[in-house]
């Protein structure tokens, strides 16, 4: 809905907006791209076996999540359109950063991965490459937990932010870091 809305803001003309078009649709086809195959995963696992039949879509949308990087680009192929981004339009990181600003203070994880994040990106972008799968996730993840930072209730966004940023952050589904807010984050569903 971000980059929705940026694209609207680069119709009317602004800058910021506009910046930030060149650069969240590559953020976002990476980050979908590799995630949505154990996402299917998950998704069938919590239907067991009817979720693999062939009359549930999820079969279907198993088989077919690996193709977005195919038809999209690999994840290198994005990374490195992430990279020319930053190189072309340093415009893009500074919208990037006015972003997330308004979140920082809100989240010790956000807060320390946005420090990281800054301390690496002050390297020239040609010396980025090595780690643009790192950078291009890493960009990602601190906007998306800036997002719900700001927009979120507060256990959601600062579960997000342990869960994705944190020192127990995983990559697998449904880990949640020691003392999350389960009660709440449950009622949100059920509500």
């Amino acid at each position: 809905m971000r980059t929705a809305r940026a694209f609207d803001g680069a119709a009317r003309g602004e800058k910021s907006e506009r910046a930030l078009g060149r650069l969240l649709p590559a953020l976002a086809k990476y980050w979908h791209n590799k995630r949505s195959p154990g996402f299917m995963a998950e998704a069938m696992e919590c239907l067991g076996g009817i979720g693999y039949m062939e009359e549930s879509p999820l079969a279907r949308l198993y088989r077919e999540a690996p193709v977005n990087s195919i038809w999209e680009g690999s994840g290198n192929v994005i990374c490195l359109d992430v990279l020319r981004v930053l190189g072309r339009h340093p415009e893009a990181l500074d919208a990037f950063w006015q972003e997330v600003a308004p979140a920082r203070g809100q989240d010790r994880h956000l807060d320390a991965a946005l420090a990281d994040l800054e301390r690496r990106m002050a390297e020239p972008v040609e010396a980025l490459e090595p780690g643009a799968r790192w950078l291009t996730q890493r960009l990602a993840q601190c906007l998306q937990a800036a997002l719900l930072v700001q927009h979120a209730p507060a256990a959601v966004a600062d579960t997000f932010c342990a869960a994705r940023l944190g020192s127990e952050a995983g990559p697998t589904y449904g880990v949640l870091p020691s003392g999350s807010p389960c009660a709440a984050l449950l009622a949100r569903i059920e509500s």
